[in-house]
């Protein structure tokens, strides 16, 4: 291995313009990767202050059907009450309505923000940080006050930045006093991200409160990732006693409790409520990888056949004095991985400066892409399949040469 190391660096330095241009290919491929990467690692994998959620499981859809109808919908507060809420075994769980765009006023100027309300329970199961004061309680919930946490940002545009907690801001023609204030959310932290929280009780109306569908959502926090499969069945079980909003149009209603990845293979694969397809979605993602891998390996295919000239003769003494095939192979692969390798590395490089960039410039508000270990780890796994995918043809054709021809410098 040390051999074959050292011949492969030899050949990195022996046609600069070469490498140069593998290089870059390699390098502006896996960047892209990478930032795809990013962006699908920060919406599945727990980070604050969805930190507890690899133990979390989430209702986000309920579908109803019948005969020729099909009727697909967010949960209401209703649903989630009755059948969610009370799950057995459970450490918490928690209501709260979809990200709304609203306004608010300041000295007769608007606003535009976004709202989540939420019940008690959200703040125990989600760890903000904050920066001032604290949540609002389940008391102040069930008492409908006018109590809201507020993001840095809103607290900038509000109070220019100044101690924001016991001031009053109107919204919706209310008044409402500022509890707390947290650190911006990332976006794509779905069940966390918003701009200000207010309690549920504080809507107009209290007939959400026995709504079968509406614009809600529930998350459950479990004691231990051991009892998810119990608690997914607990809760399929409780699915044939939810009434159905038109039972002359509808037979059968169907829910899933979804670990974040699970919802996230539903949007991927356009699933129905009750079936993630986790392996499905992984083998979407692997095969659109591949095609996006696919133009630049075949580029450096040629350019590694192009070499087949250049390094006829090393091949035919090899050969002469007998070398096996598959100790050929396995040098012109391992030499094709080092140089996606390096291409990898300069890839990861040139993602971790794209996505700053990305995340000022994107329109979507409070993006907070960014690389670890588990997106570097990718990065590697790609730079390697792409260096065995685009090098085991070439070294497969190299050592096929006749050991006389290769001698005389032939290449067929």
């Amino acid at each position: 291995m040390r051999a074959h190391l050292s011949l492969a660096l030899a050949v990195l330095g022996r046609r600069k313009v070469f490498t140069a241009i593998s290089l870059f290919g390699i390098s502006m491929t896996l960047a892209v990767l990478l930032v795809i990467t990013a962006i699908v690692d920060n919406l599945v994998t727990p980070g604050a202050p969805e930190s507890r959620f690899h133990r979390a499981l989430t209702v986000s859809r309920i579908g109803q059907y019948g005969k020729g109808f099909t009727m697909t919908t967010d949960p209401g507060y209703g649903f989630l009450d009755r059948y969610v809420r009370t799950l057995p075994n459970i450490e918490k769980a928690s209501i709260f309505t979809l990200l709304q765009g609203t306004a608010v006023y300041r000295d007769g100027g608007r606003i535009d923000t976004m709202i989540k309300r939420t019940d008690g329970a959200y703040w125990q199961i989600l760890d903000f940080k904050f920066v001032e004061g604290g949540p609002f309680s389940a008391q102040d919930d069930r008492a409908g006050r006018h109590v809201a946490v507020i993001n840095e940002d809103i607290r900038e545009k509000l109070f220019d930045g100044k101690p924001a907690v016991g001031r009053t801001f109107n919204l919706e023609g209310r008044e409402f006093r500022v509890v707390g204030v947290v650190p911006r959310v990332p976006f794509l932290r779905l069940s966390a991200y918003s701009q200000i929280w207010v309690p549920i009780g504080t809507l107009k109306s209290a007939d959400y409160r026995n709504q079968i569908t509406g614009n809600f959502q529930g998350v459950v926090l479990l004691r231990d990732r051991s009892d998810i499969p119990a608690v997914k069945r607990e809760f399929q079980s409780r699915l044939p006693r939810v009434p159905l909003s038109d039972p002359k149009q509808f037979q059968s209603l169907k829910a899933g409790l979804d670990t974040p990845f699970e919802a996230f293979a539903r949007m991927v694969t356009g699933g129905r409520p009750d079936s993630a397809s986790p392996a499905r979605a992984v083998t979407i993602l692997a095969v659109l990888a591949v095609m996006f891998m696919a133009l630049p390996a075949m580029n450096l295919i040629t350019l590694n056949l192009s070499r087949i000239l250049e390094r006829a003769s090393e091949i035919g003494v090899r050969r002469a004095f007998g070398a096996p095939r598959g100790s050929l192979i396995r040098q012109f692969v391992f030499e094709n991985v080092v140089i996606t390798v390096v291409g990898g590395l300069a890839g990861f490089i040139l993602a971790a400066a794209l996505l700053p960039v990305l995340n000022e410039a994107a329109p979507v508000p409070d993006l907070r892409f960014s690389i670890n270990l588990r997106v570097f780890a990718w990065g590697m796994f790609f730079a390697v399949f792409f260096g065995v995918f685009s090098g085991v043809y070439p070294a497969w054709k190299m050592s096929r040469l006749h050991p006389v021809n290769a001698l005389r410098g032939g290449s067929q």
